[in-house]
């Protein structure tokens, strides 16, 4: 059975953290401490996470220790980034977004997980990113909260 590659956004790990968000983003990171799911991280995450507090820090260490999948930004990710920007669809200011999106989308994750409802996880960002993404000839991109992808507090039967 084919392990699941789950993009992980800088919102997850933090997540664990807060209050409102801490039982759904520490069990999706008990699920890849139990290798149900394949981390993949970026050089986003990594610069974002450099600012972080300690265990912010910390557990991204842990992560690493997991050996993820490390995503390079490269040109066709600026480019499809872009595309989304010319497409209004993040403005430049949330460069960031759209750069994780389009390197989820090229590495063909099969979900990226993300907190970020204001400029990720929305129907109606999540339909347009995908329309960019098959204009360019890339599969659609899953794009969930922890709640919908982690095994916690699932029964087992």
């Amino acid at each position: 059975m084919k392990i699941q590659r789950v993009y992980l956004d800088t919102s997850v790990i933090g997540g664990c953290f807060d209050p409102e968000f801490a039982e759904w983003s520490n069990g999706l990171i008990q699920d890849l401490r139990d290798g149900l799911f394949k981390p993949l991280l970026s050089q986003v995450t990594a610069t974002e996470i450099e600012n972080a507090p300690k265990q912010v820090q910390a557990l991204y260490a842990e992560l690493l220790a997991l050996n993820p999948e490390i995503l390079e930004i490269t040109e066709s990710a600026l480019e499809l980034m872009h595309a989304y920007q010319s497409r209004n669809i993040l403005t430049p200011n949330f460069r960031n977004d759209g750069l994780r999106i389009a390197l989820a989308t090229i590495a063909e994750a099969d979900v990226l997980v993300s907190w970020n409802f204001r400029h990720i996880v929305r129907f109606d960002k999540i339909r347009l990113f995908n329309a960019v993404n098959l204009e360019y000839g890339y599969k659609p991109l899953q794009i969930y909260s922890p709640r919908e992808v982690t095994t916690y507090g699932t029964s087992k039967d």
